[in-house]
This record gives structure tokens, sequence and C-alpha cells, in this order.
């Protein structure tokens, strides 16, 4: 179990790392495309809510309400009653996200007063937000049944597929910026489509392998059942605790729409950044972790639990610190190389590296969030995660007042700080109740990570000029920037090499990670 456990953290990664790569395409291209205006903003602003969704049901939240009782089931009950939970779980959802996507279009105008209210003032960009907003918000509907067919799969140990999946939304939107665009009078709205259509296509992709494992439901309604009470029950609580982050996001988007324009586009670009480290690394481990931990409770095995959870934040903090540092140190190179042409300015470039910076500095509070949250959830505990969700919520509420003369900078770092103290409370609670134990050989992992990080530090900030990616083409921006996160790379795992670290094979034996002799 435990090698799988660490395939399946591996194959997580690797597809999250297409979409990802994928996402960037699509965002340079939106960038090249439509630059950086009120219409962009208004997209953005639009696109943050159904995004939000989809960061919330797909990457999280609603498997961590589905997983534990699913899990319970597959293990505890006959096929019969798994496949009348199943069937059941998808009518009552079904019923519910028809109900929501219809009421949200309706209130679509006062959505947009919420989200970005800053918009008011300028009627076109309100009204155009409210036209994209209603076509995109049938995403809801798409995404939230494409999580609970890949819920199944993971369940039953298929994570490549799922985590494969957002790579339709990329491709639809790639196609409807480069075919629809032109066609229209309002060419920003074809990106809309373009998610409305992302979102059928996820769902059709996924059909197939669920029905291969005769789990294709045929959906019925099951408010009364024991079973989808259960998941409704721990669904709310779970939605909210899983994704304070997003929600925090959400509030950087309203505060960010009275602030100058770009604000919006600036934070957005950021966000966009730090999704690629905190979606590989941060939803894979989660994604395979969950399962596992789900199925040691339900054994009674406290220590394979714990030893799970040692092994999920020894990766964490193996490959989120340099990733971190990385972002901070290379914000400007990056955002040069991926999106600084045509209509994204050099200027643009200065205020979106700003608060790109203040976002990379939260990345490992961000993920450990995402690591901690399912040793909870996993044990149908949602009523903790949810408490401390809301103090690091009003924690970064208060913070965003207090960092206004900061303007969009001060939003990223209010989200950075909420995202270490929930991390921080998770943690202290998890310890404080002895539901983990740390494996041995802690300290002297910390002291090797901390060298090859600062060292690698060390190198980047003294060697690398943002200022001297303006003059250079887009080859060679692409160049220089692979051949400074390669050496980067090499620097940070050549430390750790010769401090005498070697990598887990196993949750088991995460103890391995000390000096070999």
């Amino acid at each position: 179990m435990s090698r799988q456990l660490l395939k399946s953290t591996a194959s997580v990664g690797s597809m999250a790392l297409i979409s990802r790569l994928l996402g960037f395409v699509r965002d340079m291209l939106i960038a090249r495309l439509f630059g950086v205006d009120m219409a962009t903003d208004a997209f953005f602003a639009a696109f943050k809510l159904p995004n939000f969704l989809r960061r919330l049901f797909a990457e999280g939240a609603f498997a961590h309400a589905f997983v534990p009782v699913l899990t319970d089931y597959k293990e505890n009950h006959d096929a019969q009653t798994l496949k009348d939970f199943i069937a059941k779980t998808a009518g009552t959802l079904a019923l519910i996200l028809t109900a929501i996507t219809a009421l949200g279009i309706l209130a679509a105008p006062i959505l947009i007063t919420l989200l970005a209210p800053g918009f008011t003032w300028h009627s076109a960009q309100h009204d155009l937000a409210v036209e994209l907003l209603r076509i995109t918000l049938p995403y809801l509907f798409f995404i939230s049944l494409t999580a609970f067919l890949g819920s199944i799969l993971n369940v039953y140990g298929k994570f490549a597929l799922p985590a494969l999946t957002p790579v339709w939304l990329n491709v639809a939107m790639i196609a409807a910026a480069i075919l629809l665009s032109p066609l229209l009078d309002e060419p920003i709205a074809a990106l809309a489509w373009g998610v409305f259509a992302g979102g059928i296509v996820q769902l059709a992709f996924q059909l197939p392998a669920v029905l291969r494992l005769g789990l294709l439901p045929k959906p019925r309604l099951g408010f009364a059942d024991p079973g989808v009470k259960k998941v409704t029950g721990l669904m709310l609580p779970a939605m909210f605790s899983v994704s304070v982050t997003q929600i925090n996001l959400l509030f950087d988007t309203l505060i960010a729409s009275f602030l100058a324009a770009g604000s919006v586009s600036w934070l957005y670009y950021s966000d966009r950044l730090v999704e690629f480290p905190l979606g590989i690394l941060g939803v894979a481990v989660s994604t395979a972790i969950l399962p596992n931990l789900s199925k040691t409770h339900a054994a009674g095995d406290s220590a394979a639990f714990s030893a799970a959870l040692d092994w999920g934040l020894r990766l964490v903090l193996l490959i989120g610190l340099p990733a971190s540092i990385g972002l901070i140190l290379l914000a400007e190179p990056i955002l040069f190389t991926l999106f600084q042409y045509d209509e994204f300015s050099v200027s643009d470039v200065h205020y979106a590296g700003l608060s790109l910076k203040a976002y990379s500095a939260g990345l490992l509070g961000f993920i450990l969030i995402k690591v901690l949250a399912p040793a909870f959830s996993s044990r149908m505990d949602v009523k903790t995660p949810l408490r401390y969700s809301i103090y690091a919520m009003f924690a970064s509420l208060a913070l965003n007042v207090l960092a206004i003369p900061l303007a969009h900078t001060g939003l990223a770092l209010a989200t950075s700080l909420g995202a270490f103290l929930n991390a921080a409370l998770l943690f202290i609670k998890l310890r404080r109740d002895r539901i983990y134990q740390p494996a041995t050989g802690w300290r002297l992992f910390l002291l090797r990570i901390l060298l090859a990080a600062g060292a690698m530090s060390a190198v980047l900030y003294s060697q690398v000029e943002p200022n001297n990616w303006i003059a250079r083409s887009s080859g060679e921006r692409a160049l220089y920037l692979v051949g400074w996160i390669a050496a980067g790379l090499v620097l940070y795992a050549g430390t750790l090499w010769l401090a005498g670290m070697r990598l887990p094979m196993s949750p088991r034996k995460a103890s391995t990670l000390q000096s070999t002799h």
C-alpha cells in the first residue's frame, strides 16, 4: 500500500503537470490577445466564481465529504448497496446543482455587485461581467458531477484520468480564444463560452471509465438515504474549511475592484502562477492521501494513519519550500517570459510581480492545508477544520484592511498569512490530540532542507537580474529561465545529497530521510 500511495501521488502530479502547463499556454494566449484592460478585468471577475467552484469541488472539498463515506460503503457493504448509494447521491447532487445554477444565473447582477462592487462605477464593465458570469455559471453543474465521478475513480485506485481531466477546460478556452473570439462583437465573451464547453467535455471524458467499473449511476433522488444524508451533512462544512484560501481570493477580487484598473488581472496572473506548484504538489498529495487515510481510519490502524500523514508533510516541505523561494526570486523573469508580449506591458509585469511574490510567500501554507485537512475529513470530522477556517478567514479580512496602503500586493500578502494561520491551527490540533505522531529524524530533515534552500536562494538572488529580461527575445527569455530553474533545482538536490538525505519510498519508512551511514 505504501508504494501504491507514492505511485498514486506521482500519477496525479504528472497528470496535473500536463494540465498546468497547458493552462500556462492558455494564459499566455489570453495575455497576448486581450492584454490587461476593463474587459479582461470583467472576465476574470466573472470567471472567479466558477473557477472558485472548480477548485472547491474538483480539487478537494466534495471529495472530502464523499470519499470517506464511499470508502465505508465499499469496505463494509455489498455491491448492490454501494450502487444504490452512488445512484442516490448522483440524483440528489444533480438536483441541488440545477437549482443553484438557475438561481445563480438569475442573480448574476447581484453576484457581480457583491464580487466586484467597484464595477458599479462603470456600468458597461458591470453589464459585461454579468453577461460573462451567466455564460460560465453552468460550469458549476458539469464540474461538480465531474468531481463526483472522479471521486469514485479515486476510491478504486484510478487517479491518472481524473487528474488529467482539467486539461479539457484549457483546450476548450484556447480553441475559443483562437477560433471564436474574432467572430464576436465582444471578443472576451469567447473565453466564457470556452469555459461552458470545457465543463461538458470534462464530464464526458470520465463517463467511460466509471462505466467500465460497472458503477455509472442511473441517478435517482435519495434525500432520506442515510449515506446521502451523511454526505450532504459533511459537504457544507468541508466546502468551507478546505477552500478558505479560495474564499479569501474572492475577497481579494472584491477589494481589488476598487483599486487601479488592472488590479484584478494582476492578482489573477499571480494566483495562476502560484497554482502551478499548488496544483501539482498540494492537490496530488491530497488526492492520493485521502483514500489512504480513510481506509486506515476505517481499519483502526492509527500507526499507519500517522505514518501516511508524516510522509505527506515531509514531501510537501521537501518540494514546497524550494518552489516558494523560487517563485519569489524568479517572479518577474517568469512573468516576462510567459506574458510580457503585445498588450501585456512591462508595468504589468512589475505590478503582477509584487502580488506574485506575496502569494508565493504563502505557498507552503496553501499546500499544508491540503495535506492536513484530509486528516480530519477522513475521520469524518469536518467541524474542527471549519472552525479554524473561520478564524483564518477573519484574520485575513482584518489584514486586508490593514494592508490597504500596499494596494493589490497587500491583499495577496494577507491571504498568504491567513493560510499559514489555518495550517498552524490544524497541525497543533492533530498534535495535541495525538492523532499525528511525528516519525524520527525531523530535526535533521529540516536542517538539511533549510541548508539546501539557503544555498539555492543565495545563488539565484545574487545572479538573476530581472531587468535583463526586458531586452531579450521570447526564445532567449525561455532559455535563460529554464536554465536558472534547472540550476536552482540541481543546486538544491545536490546540497541535499551531499548532506546525506535519501528519499523515502514508503510512508512507514519516512524516517529513512535521515542520513545513511
